[in-house]
């Protein structure tokens, strides 16, 4: 998990393990500390905020095994860090305000019909792309390439990461339509490159490049 708030049953959420090593605490003194002073909130939603849920407990994984660790809501993650001090700390409040007030603005607008719209044209965007890919796999093993069917991966990495995407459901109406424009220029490139015979690797290189002359021009991530 890099982003300091994600989306958990749609709602904006941080967590104990990530706070931890943001304030420099260790983690399971942090969770020693939340049961301590916060026990009576955990799982509990308050009438005070809304009905919203201040910290529920979670698990996470490290080398195969799983350690507990706690999901917070900005209430309660305001609960938790208004005694932190130091400059380093205000920089992470800072931070971790800025990221809740984004996650909330995105909860926001993916309950509009546009976002709604702009998803459902996104995958029968995909769809198209998906299809063209199929046939590049085909293209690639008659080529000699024996990991063909990781071409979705590749391609998927490289659309994601040109439009500044880690999950399509958490992405904006903005982020959304620069994906449908990165997936349009793939599917013409890998198409184009195919009909003039091109090895499978310089069809991505020619996708790779197309991508970076337009990325300016559409507000793109560079790769």
């Amino acid at each position: 998990m890099n982003e300091l708030v994600y989306l958990k049953n749609d709602e904006a959420v941080c967590d104990s393990l990530q706070v931890a090593e943001k304030f420099g605490k260790r983690h399971d003194k942090l969770i020693a500390e939340i049961r301590r002073m916060y026990g009576e909130l955990i799982g509990k939603r308050g009438v005070q905020n809304g009905g919203a849920k201040f910290f529920f407990e979670s698990t996470y994984e490290n080398r195969g095994k799983r350690y507990p660790m706690f999901l917070m809501t900005r209430d309660g993650f305001s609960l938790l860090v208004m005694g932190f001090t130091g400059k380093e700390a205000l920089e992470w409040k800072l931070q971790y305000i800025r990221a809740f007030n984004q996650m909330e603005n995105f909860i926001r607008e993916k309950s509009t019909q546009m976002w709604i719209e702009t998803r459902k044209a996104g995958k029968l965007t995909r769809k198209a792309e998906t299809d063209t890919i199929q046939k590049l796999v085909e293209y690639a093993k008659g080529q000699g390439s024996s990991h063909a069917e990781m071409l979705y991966m590749t391609y998927t990495r490289l659309a994601n990461k040109m439009a500044g995407i880690n999950k399509r459901d958490e992405a904006t109406v903005m982020q959304l339509n620069n994906l449908s424009l990165v997936e349009n220029i793939i599917l013409h490139e890998v198409d184009l490159g195919i009909m003039q015979g091109k090895h499978y690797q310089e069809i991505y290189r020619d996708c790779k490049k197309r991508l970076e002359m337009v990325k300016d021009l559409a507000y793109l991530e560079a790769v």
